[in-house]
């Protein structure tokens, strides 16, 4: 069992930026992917990034692509998201996301376990 616990998230003026992090409560760089996703008010849960375990293979949304930075540290089992030049439509609630097998995957239900999320709050 795996227990991840986001945090980093709040309000910010668009184009500025927020680091979100993912805190796994045990190792998690052993053929452990990990995904941030994201909700939004009456939307769905989309994904806006991920990584591979070794986290040499990453994997961006089209909507965030050149603007976020998905990367992990192994030794502090955390998995971070820097979010540049925000904008009022990346408003939502972020999860982070982490699956038993090392290949980064972009459907919500092939992750086995979530954070309780983190809202982040951009405002035009």
């Amino acid at each position: 069992q795996v227990q991840l616990v986001e945090s980093g998230g709040g309000l910010v003026q668009a184009g500025g930026s927020l680091r979100l992090s993912c805190a796994a409560s045990k190792r998690t760089d052993i053929y452990y992917a990990v995904g941030w996703f994201r909700q939004a008010p009456g939307k769905e849960r989309d994904i806006v990034a991920a990584i591979n375990w070794s986290g040499v293979s990453t994997y961006y949304a089209d909507s965030v692509k050149g603007r976020f930075t998905i990367s992990r540290d192994n030794d502090r089992n955390t998995v971070y998201l820097q979010m540049n030049n925000l904008k009022p439509e990346d408003t939502a609630v972020y999860y982070c996301a982490a699956r038993h097998y090392p290949e980064v995957m972009v459907v919500s239900g092939e992750y086995d376990y979530w954070g309780q999320g983190t809202q982040v709050t951009v405002s035009s």
